[in-house]
């Protein structure tokens, strides 16, 4: 026998939708994605999206200058994985860009060099120039862009 699904009421549903962008900065995507578990009209979507907007409880440009931060500071990303994930999310380019600020150049820099240090040396077996080549792979699968990965080598 399949489990009974809890039904829940319009603010009941409001309020948990209120929460989950509590818990953390959420974009439209997500907030969306998480309401297909409710059995909501569009009508009720629509209004409970509009609530969260208007108090302020989804908002996607602290969202994204949230998602660059995390993703680089913690995760160490380079700007093209973050962009490439925010897309899939929907955040348009535009903001993507702006959001770029959040991260400050010298440690961007900072960032490929640190990779690179710690890197090369798990390389033992390898020629110079493949040692080299696989760091640029790698550094390239984190996201960051060729150019700023080569001055750095």
């Amino acid at each position: 026998m399949l489990p009974k699904k809890k039904s829940y009421t319009f603010d009941e549903i409001k309020q948990k939708m209120v929460n989950y962008c509590v818990y953390q900065d959420r974009c439209h995507t997500e907030v969306e994605q998480k309401m297909k578990e409710f059995l909501l009209i569009p009508e009720a979507k629509e209004e409970i999206l509009l609530y969260l907007i208007k108090e302020n409880y989804l908002n996607e440009e602290r969202f994204t200058r949230s998602y660059v931060r995390g993703k680089f500071y913690i995760k160490k990303w380079g700007r093209n994985k973050i962009k490439i994930n925010l897309l899939q999310k929907g955040i348009s380019e535009r903001l993507i860009i702006k959001a770029y600020g959040e991260i400050d150049d010298n440690e961007y820099s900072a960032a490929i060099k640190t990779i690179l240090e710690k890197i090369i040396p798990t390389f033992r077996a390898l020629k110079e120039y493949q040692k080299k080549q696989k760091a640029i792979k790698y550094l390239l699968s984190k996201g960051y862009e060729y150019d700023l990965i080569v001055n750095e080598i």
